[in-house]
């Protein structure tokens, strides 16, 4: 008896992978159909009244599959900015369901091409989602002009060939692009935006010899979230962040680099070995970062824009090196997808994951 029901059930596994086989072209389609359904009616991102720091991209230069080039999204109320786009951040905005369509500004903290080379499908999604008439506005330092005209120029046939297939009433023709919006920068802190109880302030980071680069700083409802951008240790910043909840701060660790040299330079190697030498001097280590963190007094330090590239979560320790001792908040290892919220006129931090 036992038998005749190992045997009938081995044949229903068999029949059942012969109709998969068989049927697997009109079974696909309709698996597809359900998913892209589920996800385009889907609720998209919900979040409450607050300050909301989303990491769409964690990654650097150096290639990384599981991690986007530098992307931060802050959310303030229903006030929306992407702070840098790196290569593949727009795809994870998109994946954590936001809607690119009612972002108020791309802000760039400065233009090496690792944090300006996912404007392209930034911009389209915003042109295209929604039939935006105007394009996306872009705030940065002096020399926002020259980078977005550029941009507008290299995407303009693009334009053209949308416009000519899909028709103005779905991508008009005063939307699409760029428009800058930038700032002068010298000394001391530059407020860049205050509107809706949201104040953006822009100051001056060590990352020469790329001058101006600059750091953010987001306030509101007592809350408040630092960006680095790319920096070595800089007091401006340190200044600038006094009593923020969080900084997000760029991150290499030498020790690790050295081994990526040391490989450089075994297989010949030379150039590129040269490069991950020169990176050492304008970024900060996660013991520098660390002790920023300390001497801001902020409650947490996440680190970001990761050098060199981390396979897994094993190597973190290895990564942070002695930041632990050196900070007495809490230090995350940023990873592409962290959702950490800060509701208005408290202390808590709660983090989630989107992705």
């Amino acid at each position: 008896m036992a038998k005749r029901i190992v045997l009938a059930l081995l044949a229903v596994v068999v029949l059942a992978g012969v109709a998969a086989t068989v049927f697997q072209r009109q079974l696909g389609e309709r698996l597809f159909a359900s998913v892209v359904a589920d996800r385009i009616a889907g609720p998209g991102l919900e979040l409450d009244d607050g300050l909301h720091l989303i990491l769409c991209g964690t990654g650097s230069p150096l290639p990384n599959p599981d991690r986007a080039g530098p992307c931060n999204l802050l959310i303030a109320g229903d006030q929306a900015f992407v702070v840098d786009i790196g290569e593949g951040g727009s795809r994870n905005i998109n994946l954590i369901g936001f809607d690119i369509t009612t972002l108020d500004a791309l802000l760039l903290t400065h233009y090496h091409s690792d944090h300006v080379d996912g404007i392209g499908p930034l911009a389209l999604m915003y042109w295209t989602q929604r039939a935006s008439t105007v394009p996306l506005p872009v705030i940065g330092p002096q020399g926002l002009e020259r980078l977005v005209n550029g941009f507008n120029e290299a995407y303009a046939l693009d334009h053209s060939y949308r416009i000519a297939h899909h028709g103005v009433e779905i991508v008009p023709e005063t939307g699409g692009g760029l428009v800058a919006n930038p700032f002068e920068i010298a000394d001391g802190p530059v407020t860049v935006l205050k509107r809706g109880g949201l104040t953006i302030t822009a100051f001056l980071v060590d990352h020469d010899p790329v001058a101006p680069a600059v750091g953010y700083r987001f306030d509101y409802k007592g809350r408040s979230v630092v960006i680095s951008g790319d920096a070595a240790r800089s007091p401006m910043l340190e200044q600038v962040a006094k009593g923020a909840d969080i900084i997000v701060h760029d991150a290499l660790q030498p020790k690790l680099v050295g081994h990526m040299t040391a490989a450089l330079d075994s297989a010949g190697n030379t150039n590129v070995a040269t490069i991950t030498r020169d990176i050492l001097d304008y970024h900060a280590s996660p013991e520098d970062a660390a002790t920023s963190a300390q001497t801001a007094g902020a409650k947490m330090l996440v680190l970001s824009h990761l050098v060199p590239p981390i396979p897994n979560a094993f190597i973190y320790p290895a990564f942070l090196g002695d930041a632990p001792d050196m900070f007495d908040g809490e230090i995350v290892v940023g990873e592409d997808g962290m959702v950490f919220s800060l509701p208005p006129e408290g202390d808590a931090i709660s983090r989630s994951e989107a992705m």
